[in-house]
């Protein structure tokens, strides 16, 4: 596919744009386990950074600077995290406490697990899965420098972990998805439909594996940093009916725009409007979706 194909389908979802020129506004999240966001802004301004808060995040900013900040003592030091705006709400809208044994299916590079440990002040458990080696390992380094305690890492296929004999009371399934232009460059070169459908498969088996493992009264959220339909609201429409102990429910943001109830013709579940989708025109972020389950307390399981 090319630019103009990708374009005539985001046109079929309501969307018209010029992609050239939108860009993701460059954010970092403040990693309270190691400092207050006052303290951390006034170091950072003191070095002639500008930041502007984000409107939608408690510790997090955009920011301009003539100097990287990927280079900078504070990031050494772990005071902050560059993280996207919107990557840094699927954490919010699940919600870890530090009474959660939490799984995290995608874990690395460590973005959303370290933010959920800042959460859940070092308390609870998070088990981070991730079946990359080189990724792990950057996952094992963000944590040691943010000072993250509560992770265990395992070199896992999360399709598998049911393997673990364990139920989550919270579950981050931030699956692997074909992203969006906004932070590819060359994503209409080389996206095709095809490479699109086959991750909505892997997309739906690291799902069935989230569902039988999450606890009755859990929550799980399913994101995606991809704007396609059949990797967000289309994999959604098919786990409401595949799964009726999972009850969709609100995400509890006011950012984004509702999930689409029509695809390309198609009427979904009017559930899916309690979705959240960010087209990056319109947030000033990456592309990104986010839906919100709840596992209804009746359903019992037999096979853990």
């Amino acid at each position: 596919m090319n630019a103009t194909a990708f374009m005539q389908r985001y046109a079929q979802l309501g969307e018209r744009f010029e992609p050239a020129g939108i860009h993701a506004q460059s954010c970092i999240r403040v990693n309270t386990l190691k400092i207050t966001t006052a303290a951390l802004q006034e170091r950072l301004e003191t070095k002639g950074a500008r930041l502007i808060p984000v409107p939608f995040l408690d510790d997090a900013f955009y920011y301009e600077a003539s100097f990287s900040l990927g280079a900078t003592p504070e990031y050494l030091l772990g005071y902050y995290y560059l993280q996207d705006a919107a990557s840094q709400l699927p954490a919010i809208v699940l919600g870890p406490s530090a009474g959660d044994l939490v799984l995290d299916m995608a874990a690395s590079p460590g973005g959303k697990t370290t933010q959920m440990a800042a959460m859940m002040h070092n308390e609870g458990s998070i088990i981070a899965l991730d079946v990359n080696s080189h990724r792990l390992g950057a996952l094992r380094n963000n944590c040691e420098r943010l000072n993250v305690r509560n992770v265990l890492m395992l070199k896992k296929d999360a399709r598998f972990c049911l393997d673990l004999k364990m139920y989550f009371s919270k579950i981050l399934l931030d699956a692997p998805c074909s992203g969006n232009f906004c932070v590819e460059p060359s994503f209409f070169d080389i996206k095709t439909l095809q490479g699109v459908v086959e991750r909505s498969r892997l997309q739906k088996e690291l799902f069935k594996a989230a569902a039988r493992v999450l606890a009755p009264g859990g929550t799980l959220v399913y994101s995606t940093c991809s704007l396609e339909p059949e990797e967000n609201e289309l994999l959604v429409h098919w786990a409401l009916a595949k799964y009726p102990e999972l009850q969709l429910v609100p995400t509890g943001l006011r950012v984004g725009d509702p999930g689409l109830v029509q695809v390309f013709g198609q009427e979904l579940s009017p559930e899916i409007a309690k979705c959240r989708r960010f087209w990056p025109h319109k947030t000033g972020t990456e592309g990104f979706f986010i839906a919100k389950f709840i596992k209804k307390q009746a359903q019992q399981e037999s096979d853990v």
